[in-house]
């Protein structure tokens, strides 16, 4: 977000090599008022440039991919993991799958072509190179199962510079360990130079791949591919021929060229669209046609950078000229290399290492650490406190009705309207709890679903069942407009895991601030009067915990943009997932104390749950992916000091007293919709945790409960 209230939304969908670029220059100078949001489908874009050094071993997963998620924390910019599924071109939305549409007043499209499998039988036994993270894991397979034994043959499908460099890749991986054929439609490489194409020839000879020029391919079948009358056996088969634009495309209405790529003029705005701009392989200059390279989608960034800030301001657009020729760099297996520009052409390591310093160099702009954040500029606006802060009333009204028309069940307006709640309570004893959550996340839908998972886990793991919520909502300060599609947005993401639940929401209070925050005091009922407490655990009992720690200090880092966007990713997953079933598991099979592991850490919690001269003896406790590294360099949630201040004199480990600085930093990381601990009898343990296990829970016993020889409970490391 920049500016200092914003009233506009610039949506980027795709992570493209242009949003990559543009984005960035966007972060170095911000638009005024502007809140920037990149919508994915996935959370690492590949460089294409650098995949053959993927599969050829030269580069790591870590080298060649963009890290979306960790680029855009720290520079403002929202990041939404969502595919898209359409645009509604009149109400300005993108729409995305399992997920409310997302309102846009500017858009760009950067979502490159899917593979073209019209061949028959190709779309069910080729591995397509697109999508560039489905092929890698193909890949990943083929190899381990080359490295077992066996001669398999692998054909490639394209004549074209990704096919050639990949064959020659795979060659370079596996040695002789696989045969390796390349299948050409027409002639080898295709507007390259003779001198190049000869290069390139005698590379393939050497490495034993076989060349089979002229040969289009007219059926593919499990084991086999037809060229005609020609038949050629294979055991893998790689698609690496055209490309054709997602089939939604066609039912935008946008305007498309003959094969349904968007049509846009040479300031990269869709044509007779006003504020859809679109770039990279999903696009066409139709007054300038360039073949489909990743050069030319490089060079689109900096315009369609401008030209996005310029159409916010008003201000005139530039006009992209791409060069008509460009220089070629292309990788034969090993450190080896061929250039091609023109007539001119050259090969050997020194192409190769000029490539890689070219290649590490753009890769290098997206790993360097995020700018200072700018001040927000000061708001020529006051805001009232006290009942003035509430939203108004349109925005509150309109936000209700569109998430009302896609949860009913869970939303009723008609009972809204009323100044309190009137609840039909169905059980003799009541449990009620309070949870808030300020924003750490930069999407709304999930913080919404997550509060809500968050605050229903104390329910849960008190043994009731959820019945009725309601929420406070602090957005915040933005234009009306922003604020009701910030809402429903949260809304959405709150009303779809009380749906789930069969939790209703029966009112609440909005309210706007400087930042985002989402409360919720939920009722829920015991039906059969005894609740599932946090005390009762025995001596002997064994200590089961439901999900991985380390939520805290993955947000932690993320604030920063110091966090990969697989540790986000892990986190996230983490917190998604209800405790719903493993607390009815915990109930069934006997629990004797179960509590949630929330704020005060597992340490924390677990101390709240012993009793007098108990003490827990605890063994290794399970991290999520990432954790241990962000510890490792010193990341800390800031309520962290906090938690180990409060278990400093009642930590032991087996022989002396442990100093606080030396206690794990990951018992004391404060989770956010953490997972259960849960106190069974060791009779019962297996039978629980296999259960738990065969329902997706990822727990794990982390210790037991002995007798304490002090007067106080005690946490005891194994």
């Amino acid at each position: 977000m920049t500016g200092a209230e914003p009233r506009r939304d610039l949506v980027l969908l795709g992570g493209g090599h242009t949003h990559a670029l543009a984005l960035r220059m966007l972060a170095m100078k911000p638009a005024p008022a502007t809140r920037i949001t990149l919508v994915s489908d996935t959370d690492f874009a590949p460089y294409s440039g650098m995949l053959p050094g993927l599969v050829a071993g030269h580069y790591s997963f870590e080298d060649t991919h963009i890290d979306l998620r960790r680029f855009c924390s720290g520079r403002g910019i929202r990041f939404v993991r969502a595919a898209a599924t359409g645009i509604d071109r009149k109400r300005r939305q993108l729409l995305l799958a399992g997920r409310p549409p997302l309102e846009y007043d500017l858009l760009s499209i950067n979502i490159g072509a899917q593979p073209e499998l019209v061949v028959p039988g190709a779309r069910e036994h080729a591995v397509p190179v697109k999508p560039v993270g489905s092929f890698y894991q193909r890949w990943q397979a083929l190899e381990l199962r080359v490295r077992k034994g066996g001669q398999p043959r692998i054909l490639l499908v394209g004549g074209g510079a990704g096919s050639v460099e990949l064959a020659l890749a795979m060659r370079f991986r596996l040695g002789n360990a696989a045969d390796i054929g390349l299948l050409s439609g027409d002639s080898l490489l295709p507007g390259y130079n003779r001198r190049a194409v000869d290069i390139v020839r005698a590379h393939l000879a050497t490495h034993r791949i076989e060349l089979l020029e002229n040969s289009r391919v007219t059926r593919v079948t499990e084991a086999s591919v037809e060229c005609g009358e020609l038949s050629e056996y294979c055991d893998e088969l790689i698609w690496c021929t055209g490309v054709v634009p997602v089939s939604w495309l066609a039912d935008t209405g946008f305007d498309t060229d003959e094969r349904g790529f968007l049509r846009v003029d040479d300031d990269l705005q869709v044509v007779g669209e006003t504020g859809v701009f679109a770039a990279g392989d999903v696009a066409v200059q139709w007054q300038n046609p360039r073949p489909r390279a990743g050069v030319y989608a490089v060079r689109q960034a900096p315009v369609l950078a401008h030209n996005l800030a310029a159409a916010l301001e008003g201000q005139p657009l530039r006009q992209h000229r791409p060069q008509r020729r460009f220089l070629s760099l292309l990788s034969l297996g090993g450190r080896v290399a061929v250039a091609d520009r023109g007539v001119l052409s050259a090969s050997g390591g020194w192409v190769w290492r000029w490539k890689d310093r070219i290649d590490r160099k753009f890769m290098a702009q997206f790993t360097e650490p995020a700018p200072p954040m700018r001040p927000a500029a000061a708001d020529p606006e006051m805001h009232c406190g006290g009942c003035g802060a509430k939203l108004p009333a349109e925005t509150l009204r309109q936000a209700l009705a569109n998430v009302a028309d896609r949860h009913p069940g869970t939303i009723n307006l008609k009972r809204l309207r009323d100044d309190a709640a009137v609840i039909d309570w169905p059980a003799k004893r009541l449990v009620q709890t309070v949870d808030t959550l300020r924003e750490f996340l930069p999407d709304p839908w999930l913080m919404g679903r997550i509060t809500a998972l968050h605050a229903l886990s104390d329910i849960y793991a008190m043994g009731a069942a959820p019945h009725s919520v309601q929420v406070n909502v602090c957005l915040p300060y933005a234009a009306p407009t922003l604020q009701r599609r910030e809402l429903e947005q949260l809304l959405g993401g709150l009303a779809e895991e009380l749906a789930a639940a069969n939790c209703a929401l029966v009112g609440g209070h909005s309210m706007e601030g400087p930042e985002l925050s989402l409360g919720l005091a939920v009722n829920g009922s015991l039906t059969d009067g005894t609740s599932l407490a946090k005390s009762g655990a025995e001596i002997g009992d064994k200590l089961i915990l439901t999900k991985p720690l380390g939520t805290g200090v993955v947000f932690a880092a993320a604030m920063g943009g110091n966090a990969p966007g697989q540790a986000i990713a892990g986190a996230i997953d983490s917190m998604l997932r209800s405790n719903r079933s493993a607390a009815s598991l915990a109930r069934q099979f006997g629990a004797s104390a179960c509590t949630d592991v929330t704020g005060f850490g597992l340490a924390g919690h677990l101390l709240e749950m012993l009793g007098k001269k108990q003490q827990a003896v605890l063994d290794e406790v399970p991290a999520l992916p990432g954790v241990a590294a962000l510890l490792q360099a010193g990341y800390r949630s800031s309520l962290h000091p906090g938690n180990l201040a409060a278990l400093a004199e009642l930590v032991l480990n087996r022989k002396n007293a442990m100093p606080a600085d030396a206690f794990p930093p990951l018992l004391c990381d404060p989770q956010t919709s953490g997972g259960l601990l849960i106190a069974i009898h060791e009779s019962s343990c297996a039978a629980l945790l296999a259960e738990l296990q065969s329902g997706g829970d990822p727990a794990a016993v982390i210790g037991e409960l002995r007798e304490a020889k002090g007067k106080h409970p005690r946490i005891v490391l194994g």
